[in-house]
């Protein structure tokens, strides 16, 4: 069954940005929802919780999930020869991820 890690369970991925919304964006502080403009058309009001979702959901679209500079680096550190991998993490971080995968049954016997 493939994860889909991008869309992380949001229903609706699609905004359109092209409805003629009204939103005061002058007034994002605290929780309470940001007032509609008055006018002849529909409007709508949004929370500063949801314009903060709106931004970073923009940004997390635009983004490859890679850290290039973190690759880089990690690059030049094994072609020098000076990359030392902790052993002791990686044994504990693969027996945690084996045990969150069989939900904490390691036994060798199954």
């Amino acid at each position: 069954m493939p994860i889909n890690i991008n869309n992380n369970g949001l229903k609706n991925t699609n905004i359109d940005t092209k409805t003629n919304r009204q939103v005061d964006a002058g007034s994002t502080a605290g929780n309470s929802p940001a007032p509609a403009k008055s006018g002849g058309g529909d409007s709508v009001s949004l929370t500063s919780e949801a314009q903060q979702l709106s931004r970073l959901q923009e940004k997390a679209m635009g983004s490859s999930g890679i850290d290039q500079a973190k690759v880089d680096r990690i690059k030049a550190q094994i072609e020098s020869g000076s990359y030392k991998v902790d052993v002791e993490r990686l044994a504990s971080k693969l027996a945690e991820f084996e045990g969150d995968l069989f939900g904490g049954q390691t036994n060798g016997d199954e």
